[in-house]
């Protein structure tokens, strides 16, 4: 892994334990066991880290978007749905948790949000694709609520007012209604 990746993972790794606020040069170095400067020489700047980290999880949740089967029907992607959320609220929930640290951070940063939204835009046009290949009317639209749905179902999981944290079963009943209700061609 090249140093800029690996201060990037670094970086996602403090956003997920230590939040925004958290987020330094000096914590950072010494989550990836570098050096004290070294982000500071790659990454000028926190919004400097604070892109790196945007760009790295946008990359990585791009391309598994790109790598996924076709659909196969609304069983398949019920199926990706939920390999989804189990991966999200399982072993990547620090991912998860950088993400919408991130997310809350581009509220104030222009320049987050932006990336943001064209790796939301990347994700949803692969939704579209399944949506489509389904016969479901208008899939962009349909593609963009159901990511929304998906996303709060891993935000409820991870870190809801509620904290109705289900079992796996739970969730898959979930993402079946989800999926099922946006597939329906219309």
């Amino acid at each position: 892994m090249e140093r800029r990746d690996l201060l990037a993972e670094a970086a996602i790794d403090v956003l997920a334990t230590a939040g925004a606020r958290g987020l330094t040069h000096r914590a950072v170095d010494a989550a990836a066991g570098l050096a004290e400067g070294t982000s500071s020489y790659y990454f000028r700047t926190r919004a400097a880290l604070l892109d790196a980290c945007c760009r790295r999880l946008a990359s990585d949740v791009v391309t598994r978007v790109g790598a996924a089967a076709p659909s196969g029907g609304i069983e398949g992607l019920v199926e990706r749905a939920c390999a989804h959320l189990e991966r999200v609220v399982g072993p990547d929930r620090p991912r998860l948790v950088a993400r919408l640290e991130l997310s809350l951070e581009s509220t104030r940063r222009p320049e987050l949000e932006a990336a943001l939204v064209a790796a939301g835009a990347q994700v949803r046009a692969g939704v579209a694709a399944a949506l489509a290949d389904l016969g479901v009317a208008d899939p962009q639209d349909a593609a963009v609520d159901l990511v929304a749905c998906l996303d709060g179902l891993a935000f409820d999981q991870v870190a809801g007012a509620g904290r109705s944290v289900r079992d796996a079963a739970g969730r898959r009943r979930a993402v079946t209604a989800v999926v099922e209700a946006f597939a329906r061609v219309s």
